[in-house]
This record gives structure tokens, sequence and C-alpha cells, in this order.
């Protein structure tokens, strides 16, 4: 046994015939400038040493590679690029064989691609997930993965960005052999004996047939490029890697190659790429909030949530989920079986889809328990609150958790908009108060804003965000204000949008244009889907304290009136015939904008899609700088993250406020100060916005600095 000499992160160690190549690169063995050159140097001397019969490509620590090193994007490409590192792993004239445990995942997927045999052992996860960064696999992976297991399933595999299990991708075809046990270097090494036992020739994945069938081929490259073109609206890669896919089956390889390798770099030069870059970075900095950074969370073991309605059912759903046990309580035993009928029905219907097994819902809901009495979370670590939003509810809830929970409890609010810290105030442990806010659907949707009160303990924080870990949400820390991050921007940008309904423009064109944008719902098909009575109450709640010179608009009042609350009522800004979630234009609402308009003394006047856009992004980007200005935000990548996981803003644009840089904040506050001179009061510049510009500089700079 020879040891050689070679760069740190990859080892070369001559055991017999067999050089072993370890990759040691933590974290998680990612492909750097470094493990490429010694990936490539320990191929070259493989090929130069009459000693090596094979080769043996390992991972050290919990992967083989888990992909491109995150640390080079964005800088000057460093030779050997992967491309050729793979080319020449599957152009040695020695046998070469990976050996996968953990992530095998984009370029890591790539480097086994290129060897000439793979084995997976139990627990390893393979796929080429580049889609999901708004680009496509660029080192061979779009022209490998069909030859050698047909472009039906490489396009599933590519286009989702999934990951595929070790016993999936031995029947895929992806790998040769299973380990029999999780021990890759003793699996691995035995694999290769066995080969060279059995004079295994070299067997380079780019001469596999699984193409062979033409017409099969392109009838999975038709159907994939219809259904994309569908699925993918607005998006610039999956057709890109549908056109690499088609030239994997009609192209020869090394043409196949040219060609994918300009796909690529289109796709590296799109915004798009850089707005899902963005997105992927910046829901990972979200989780480093300056309270969890030292403090340790309290115990999490069980958890209590108060309201079994919509909400409450959806928070319950979502601990089940994560197998947590969960005490409901309701005020009389009629609610408390409507609330684990809610929660049933999730349950049911993954039954019904064949999502879920019967005794698999039977062992979840043996973990829910509910109760009419208080003194059911006597033991419970963490309590919930998802009741009615009204303060005096609410604090008599808390009055009743502060009588009965366990000194140490965590006592969580699901609020929407309510005061946090006049919450925590009204009881004796402020310091165990803090905000949880779901968006509904709450084991749906991946946001959870953490809303931090003045008085609350930096462990209760912790918690929360240990909670948010375990029920796989998205946490962003948030501090006290009427709305939080979230809900304070939307009411303003919904308010922009009302301002150009009532001044001309359809709510119906409004929405088609923030649908084009990239959103899924314009603003007025949200309210309908939410229940246009819940912003109804909270206008009303804020009546009192409005600026009488502010603008307001009343055609979402007039509706409410008529009891139009959206979806639930089967009208509302559309028309939902019996049992249809999605709506018609509705001419009596339009009569009714028409009669506002009249009684407003305002003339119509038409506006363009591209206008509606920029009026309703400026209202956006604005608020969201005065959430960062007023510190509610910590960074403008909170607001990102929150616009992205809850209020669907289209991630391969990255949120409002990366947005905004790639339009140019002077771009931004010009329009703002145009807009301004028809509304002054309600277009004002966010001091941060005007600083930045003055400044020459950006919300990213922002970011960085953090």
């Amino acid at each position: 046994m020879t040891a050689l000499p070679s760069a740190d992160v990859v080892t070369r160690e001559l055991r017999g015939k067999v050089l072993l190549v370890t990759l040691d690169h933590p974290p998680v063995n990612a492909l750097s400038a470094d493990v490429r050159r010694g990936l490539l140097d320990a191929i070259e001397a493989a090929d130069a040493d009459p000693a090596v019969e094979a080769v043996l490509i390992v991972g050290a620590g919990r992967n083989f590679i888990a992909g491109a090193d995150i640390r080079e994007f964005g800088k000057p490409p460093v030779p050997p690029s992967l491309p050729d590192v793979c080319n020449r792993i599957e152009a040695c004239g020695k046998l070469v064989v990976a050996a996968i445990h953990g992530a095998a995942l984009g370029g890591g997927l790539e480097i086994a691609l290129s060897a000439h045999y793979r084995l997976a052992v139990d627990g390893a996860k393979l796929g080429l997930p580049e889609v999901q960064l708004g680009l496509l696999p660029g080192a061979g992976g779009t022209q490998r993965t069909p030859r050698l297991i047909g472009a039906q399933a490489a396009l599933d595999l590519i286009l989702s960005g999934r990951h595929a299990s070790a016993k999936e991708a031995l029947s895929l075809g992806l790998v040769d052999r299973l380990g029999a046990s999780g021990d890759t270097l003793a699996e691995g090494l035995a694999y290769v004996h066995e080969l060279l036992a059995g004079r295994a020739p070299v067997r380079r994945t780019r001469d596999a047939t699984a193409l062979s069938d033409r017409a099969a081929s392109h009838a999975a490259v038709a159907a994939a490029r219809t259904e994309t073109a569908k699925k993918s609206r607005g998006l610039f890669s999956p057709l890109k890697i549908v056109d690499a896919v088609e030239a994997a089956i009609d192209q020869p390889f090394e043409d196949g190659l040219r060609l994918e390798r300009t796909l690529f770099l289109q796709c590296l030069d799109s915004p798009q790429r850089a707005g899902l870059v963005h997105a992927f970075f910046a829901e990972r900095e979200v989780l480093k909030a300056p309270e969890t950074r030292d403090a340790t969370p309290r115990a999490l073991t069980t958890l209590g949530v108060v309201g079994g309605g919509t909400m409450g059912a959806g928070i319950a759903v979502a601990a089940l989920d994560a197998g947590l046990p969960v005490t409901m309580i309701e005020r009389d035993d009629a609610s408390l079986a409507r609330g684990r009928a809610h929660i049933e029905k999730v349950y049911d219907g993954l039954i019904a889809k064949g999502r879920l097994t019967a005794e698999k819902k039977a062992a979840i809901m043996a973990r829910w328990s509910g109760s009419t009495s208080y003194d059911a979370l006597a033991d419970t670590d963490l309590v919930i609150e998802a009741v009615f939003e009204d303060m005096a509810v609410k604090q008599a809830v808390f009055a009743e958790l502060d009588r009965v929970c366990k000194p140490g409890a965590v006592l969580a609010t699901n609020t929407s908009y309510l005061d946090i810290d006049g919450i925590a105030a009204s009881i004796s442990r402020p310091a165990d108060v803090i905000g949880l806010h779901f968006f509904s659907p709450a084991n749906i949707m991946k946001l959870l804003e953490v809303v931090v009160p003045k008085q609350v303990s930096a462990d209760v924080v912790a918690t929360a965000f240990e909670l948010a870990k375990k029920l796989r949400k998205t946490p962003v820390r948030a501090g006290v204000c009427d709305g939080f991050i979230g809900n304070r921007v939307l009411a303003v940008y919904r308010s922009a949008a009302d301002a150009m309904m009532e001044d001309g423009a359809s709510p119906y064109q409004i929405d088609a244009a923030v649908r084009a944008f990239g959103f899924a719902m314009g603003p007025f098909q949200v309210v309908d889907l939410a229940g246009g009575d819940i912003g109804w109450a909270s206008r009303k709640r804020r009546a009192a304290t409005r600026n009488p010179a502010a603008r307001y608009v009343h055609i979402a009042d007039r509706l409410c009136e008529r009891g139009w609350f959206g979806q639930k009522t089967g009208r509302g800004f559309y028309l939902y015939e019996q049992g249809s979630r999605s709506g018609t234009p509705d001419p009596e609402v339009e009569a009714i904008i028409d009669a506002e308009r009249e009684r407003a003394g305002i003339t119509p006047r038409s506006f363009s899609d591209e206008e509606i856009i920029r009026r309703y992004m400026a209202a956006m980007i604005n608020e969201g700088a005065n959430v960062v200005h007023e510190g509610i935000a910590l960074r403008p990548l909170d607001v990102d993250v929150t616009f992205l996981y809850g209020y669907g803003f289209p991630r391969y644009r990255g949120g409002p406020m990366k947005y905004a840089d790639t339009v140019g904040l002077p771009t931004v506050l010009a329009d703002i100060r145009e807009f301004a001179k028809e509304d002054p009061l309600f277009w004002q510049a966010s001091p941060l916005l005007v600083d930045l510009v003055e400044r020459g500089a950006d919300f990213a700079s922002l970011n960085r600095s953090a």
C-alpha cells in the first residue's frame, strides 16, 4: 500500500492493483477547483502507472459529491472545467468505478456518470437539480443521462431536479449495483475486484444505448416540451433542458456536448439564474437570526394548538406530520369534533390520492388528542394560539395559558396583524411569548414569520426556529408592527392595485398583468381565495386610526357589504360556479366599480400592463425598504424570502428587493417620484431607498454587510 502525493482535498492511495481516490473537501465534498484538479491529476496518474488496473472514486465524510462549490458562484472560472474532468474520467484506459454514499448531486452525479461502473449504498441520493438554480447540467448530464436511462426517465429527473434513492437509481439504470452494507469503501473495493476478476471491459456511458428506440425517445421529448411549456411558464432553463436532451437523441455525443455547453452558458447569462441563485442563498441566510446564535432551544417534544378552525387544523397537521404529539383545545365538544374533522379531511384526501394508507393515518391520528379544558395543556412544551383575530379574544386565551402552562412553556400567537407586545404584556411571563405567523394552508405553505416582541427571551426565539426546522418551514425573523413583514407590505401594494382599479384598470386586467409577471395569482384572485371578509375586518379595525387625508377605495367594501366574500360564498371580485375554484369576470362587479368611480368623481383612464407592474412593484419595493429601514426585517433578503414563500413571488426573479436591484434603484425611485405627482401622500419614497440611490448602492450591499 503506497501513498501518492496529491492535493489535500483529493488523496490517492494504491491498494494492490486499485488506485483509491478519496475526495475530502468538507463539509459536502463540493467540486471546487482544487477538487477538480485533484481528480484530473488522479486519472492522469492512473493511466500512466502500469501497476494500476482500476480506479475507485469515493467521498470522505457524509457525501460522495454534493455538487458545485457555491463559493465559486459568480466568480471567474478556474481551470480545469468540470466538463474537461468528466471527459477525462470517461476516457481513462483503466477501469473507473464510483462508489456513492450520501449525496451525488449535480456535478457530483456527472462525475459518477463519467465513471465506467457505479455502486450506491443505502441512503444515497442521486439527482441533477440545476434547474432549481436556472441552469441545466453542463458537464455532460443532459447527454450521458438519457443515453444511460432513456429520454423519458432522464427528462423526469433533470426537469424536476428531484433526488432518486439508491434503490430507484438501480431500477432506472443510473447505478449498476446496490451495496449490501453501509461501508462504502469495503463495498466499492469488493465490486472493483469482482469486475477485475471477471475481466469487465471499460464501459463508457457515452456509448450506452438507451436511446436506440428513436421514435419512443422523440415522443418523450415532445411530451416533455408540451408539459414544460405549461408547467414552467416564464422559466428559461426547462425548455433548454428539453432541447439538450433532444440533441442526445439526434446528434453524435461530441456535438451534443457542444450544444449542452452553449445552452448552459445561455442559462448562466440569464437574469433568472441570478434570481434563483439569490433565492438559494437567501433561504439559507434567513436561518441566521441574532437570537439563535448563542441561545439553546428549549425542549420541544409536545405541541398544543388552541383553535380547530382552518388555521389551527393546518398547524396541527404540520406538527403531526413532523411526528409531534398535538393537543387541540376548543370551546365545546362540537367545535372540537369539527377541528378533528378538518384534520382528518386532509389525511383522507391523501388516502384518496394513494399517497397515504389508512393504517398510516390511524398512526398519525393516535398522536392527536383534544379537550375543551385548557388544563390538558399543563405539560405541553409549546402552545400555538390560532383563534379569531381579535385582541380581547386572544388576550383571554393567553390568560388561560398563563394559568395552566408549566414554567418555561413557549406561548405563541398566530396573529396576522395584532400587537404581540400587547399580548405579551397582558400576562405574567412576557419573556415566553412569541409570534408564529403561519400562512394558510398551514400544512402546505412553507413560510413561517417568527415575530419577535420586545421582552421575549432569546431561547424562545431559538425554539421557534427549531420548530420551523421540525415542521420543514422556512422561518423569517420579523419585528412587531401592524402586519409584520408580509402583510404590512401586502397592504401597501394592495392599495396601489385598488387605486389603479378605481382610476380605470379593471381588476381582471390587473390580475392578468401580475400573472404575466410570474405570480400564480393576481391580487384580486388572492382576496377571493383568502376571503374578502378578512381584509374587510382589518380595514374596519384600522378605520379609527387611518389618516383622513389618505385615499381610500371603497370598492372591496361594497362587495363585502353584499356578502360577496370570494370563493367560499360563490362570488367576490369573480363569479364562481358551484364547486369551482376558478372564477370568471363578473359584470355586476364592473358596474359597482363604475358607480364608485362616479361617486369619487374619477374619469377612468387606460393603463398598459407595463404601467400596472411598474406601480405594483414600486409600491411593494418601497414598503419593503421601509420595513428594512425600521428594523422590522433584518435585511432586504428577509423581505425577499417572505415573498417567495408566503406570497407567490416568482422565484426566478429572486424576490422584490432582488428585482429592484435588477431594474436599478434609480429607476424605481424615479417611478415613485413620478407617481407622487398624483398622490404625494401615498407615494412617499422610503428614506432607505433615497439613501441607497444617493450612495450608488443597492439592496444586495445591505445583505452582505448584515
